[in-house]
């Protein structure tokens, strides 16, 4: 069987890690899955520590709490996929499995929302509930080339797969990637749209600069957005290319923050995360036709100069003067 553990918010890497190691102590089979969550294939430790996956998954919930203070969630399923679900599909903080009996994953998956399925996202929820498709049974019972007729021909067999519960991937081990991330509390919940956005530019600001000074750059960013219920809401984003570069990255975290279309909910805290790192100095540059870009790097340049001997607040944005 295979657990989802979600930790709740995202972890600080540090953290991160050493909770991939108590799940090492469980089973050796862990997939690290930054920054909240984790899957474990503990098929082959049930005999071992004497317990079924709910019993183990006990055990880690206990670990977390007395070593960490979490208070984590778990999912139990045959696959990864189910394990996943199960494991949203309530409130966080407990135990939910889907044992790996036909007529009890389809009685799971009548009435999941399309949005619940990996990689449904707006877009395509839209295009299905155009077209009548809103749970996850209704898109299992379409014929397969109605839905690649919507969709497309991998999009649309994929889909119909996971609406089905079918996943034939596997828990694949490794060290967790490297990330590095920033994140801003509000000192109060947090409304207007225009401040979130300049702390948003702020935590760019401050990935640009550590990655630069660490000569990396990443591909992709994530952002958390933490509500003042202590619910979140992630969304990731890869970018059209490596880049250390500031502006690239506070475009890409703008372009998270709208799509979340946050409509005066109250903000209590953001987390920007730069992932799928990589050496900069191998990295390659689309060149533009105009000087702005290259002078836009000098002055960054420049910029990170005065950090490194007058400190990190010596020059910012004015937008995110007094910000932390």
């Amino acid at each position: 069987m295979i657990l989802y553990v979600h930790f709740g918010d995202p972890q600080p890497d540090v953290t991160y890690r050493q909770l991939i190691h108590t799940l090492g102590e469980f089973t050796p089979v862990v997939q690290a899955l930054p920054p909240d969550a984790a899957l474990a294939d503990v098929s082959g430790s049930t005999r071992y520590f004497g317990r079924d996956a709910a019993g183990l998954a006990g055990l880690i919930r206990m670990r977390a709490a007395a070593v960490f203070g979490l208070d984590v969630t778990v999912g139990i399923g045959p696959n990864p996929l189910l394990a996943r679900l199960v494991a949203h599909r309530g409130e966080p903080g407990a135990i939910r499995a889907v044992p790996d009996d036909p007529e009890t994953i389809t009685r799971f998956l009548t009435g999941l929302p399309a949005a619940a399925l990996p990689g449904v996202g707006p877009a395509t929820a839209r295009a299905l509930s155009s077209y009548g498709l809103h749970t996850a049974d209704q898109i299992a019972a379409t014929p397969p080339l109605t839905l690649q007729r919507i969709l497309g021909t991998a999009t649309g067999r994929v889909l119909r797969e996971r609406a089905a519960g079918i996943d034939a991937g596997r828990v694949t081990t490794g060290a967790p990637p490297r990330t590095l991330s920033a994140e801003h509390h509000f000192v109060r919940d947090e409304l207007d749209a225009a401040r979130q956005r300049a702390a948003l530019t702020h935590l760019a600001e401050q990935l640009g600069a550590r990655l630069r000074g660490e000569r990396q750059a990443c591909r992709a960013l994530t952002l958390t957005v933490q509500y003042a219920d202590r619910s979140t809401t992630t969304r990731s984003r890869t970018l059209p290319e490596s880049t250390a570069h500031s502006p690239q990255l506070r475009a890409g975290a703008h372009a998270l923050h709208l799509t979340l279309g946050l409509q005066r909910a109250r903000v209590r805290s953001l987390t920007l995360r730069a992932s799928d790192l990589g050496d900069a100095a191998s990295v390659s540059r689309q060149l533009t036709f105009g000087p702005d870009d290259d002078k836009t790097r000098r002055i960054e340049a420049a910029a990170d100069r005065a950090r490194a001997r007058f400190g990190q607040g010596a020059v910012r944005p004015a937008s995110t003067a007094g910000l932390r």
